[in-house]
């Protein structure tokens, strides 16, 4: 049993698709093929059924995809301190974000962490905030980067710069003209969000209930696992969402979008790493380009609140 197996396997087994472990990998599909093979026959058990073109883990598979990521976790670490000890001119870093923050905020972070850091390698997987959480407790990211919040003993956490949540709809909704809506209007309009475990999510529910509102009473006509989705749903007239005003950017700006007058408070970000592991000094280095003041209080969640009204002249 190799390393190089070790790694094979964990691919597929989350890709469950050995083409997409290939194309993740840089590898052949054969090789990953002989790769699993190599490693089934070694141990003398089956990882996968094979279901026509279809894989799927065995009773084994599952059982040993926390293990072999454990394993692949420590050699990483290993790896980790000999690199840091010639500095920062060589080393990895493995990123784990949640999607408003992986596609919208963190790119020009990298980008000035490569500038200043340009051997340090640079991994990014994308998940919800419950996903980054459990990669970063597991050991398999060094850091990971969330919108909600985390209560999780074994991890460290950060505040960082991050966002503002709006209500939008479509151009067309039937609210769009509305001069002021209350929290408690929402809960007469239909709802397209993110999946539970989303921080965007989270965040919203949160201010509901800082409002003395319970969000189980909301309609919701869709549920939907990225953002890019939900702003093509909304704007194509299934109901209303909060989302981050760095997602409805562009479809405010082209129109499609309109921000309906219901204002929240601005959130922090959170960067997250295992208090008990080892902090790289490439893991610090980014966490420096990012972190707030030290000594800025936590915020609790802020109620939802209408805009005054303009007075009329």
């Amino acid at each position: 049993m190799t390393l190089e197996q070790l790694k094979v396997f964990v691919a597929v087994a989350r890709a469950l698709h050995m083409t997409r472990a290939a194309e993740g990998l840089h590898m052949t599909q054969s090789a990953v093929s002989a790769s699993v093979a190599a490693l089934e026959a070694s141990c003398g058990v089956a990882l996968f059924h094979r279901v026509g073109r279809r894989i799927e883990l065995t009773e084994a598979g599952h059982a040993f995809v926390p293990e072999a990521e454990a394993v692949l976790a420590r050699a990483a670490a290993a790896e980790t301190v000999l690199a840091d000890l010639s500095g920062l001119r060589r080393g990895r870093l493995a990123l784990q974000a949640s999607q408003t923050i992986a596609n919208y905020w963190l790119g020009p972070v990298l980008n000035r962490f490569h500038t200043l850091y340009p051997d340090i390698a640079l991994s990014v997987v994308i998940g919800n905030t419950t996903q980054v959480a459990a990669a970063v407790r597991e050991g398999v990211a060094d850091l990971g980067f969330v919108e909600g919040e985390v209560e999780e003993p074994l991890l460290a956490r950060t505040a960082v710069p991050g966002d503002r949540l709006v209500l939008v709809a479509a151009a067309n909704h039937p609210a769009a003209e509305r001069r002021a809506i209350t929290p408690a209007d929402l809960f007469e309009m239909p709802f397209v969000l993110r999946e539970p475990g989303s921080g965007t999510r989270q965040v919203f529910e949160d201010a509901l209930r800082a409002s003395g509102l319970n969000p189980a009473g909301l309609k919701v006509a869709l549920e939907l696992p990225s953002n890019e989705a939900v702003v093509s749903a909304v704007a194509a007239g299934a109901g209303a969402t909060v989302i981050s005003d760095l997602v409805a950017a562009a479809g405010l700006a082209t129109g499609t979008l309109r921000q309906l007058p219901l204002t929240f408070p601005a959130r922090r970000f959170y960067g997250l790493r295992h208090a008990d592991r080892y902090h790289s000094r490439a893991a610090q280095a980014l966490m420096a380009l990012v972190r707030e003041p030290d000594g800025a209080p936590e915020a609790a969640p802020a109620p939802v609140s209408s805009p005054r009204p303009r007075a009329r002249r």
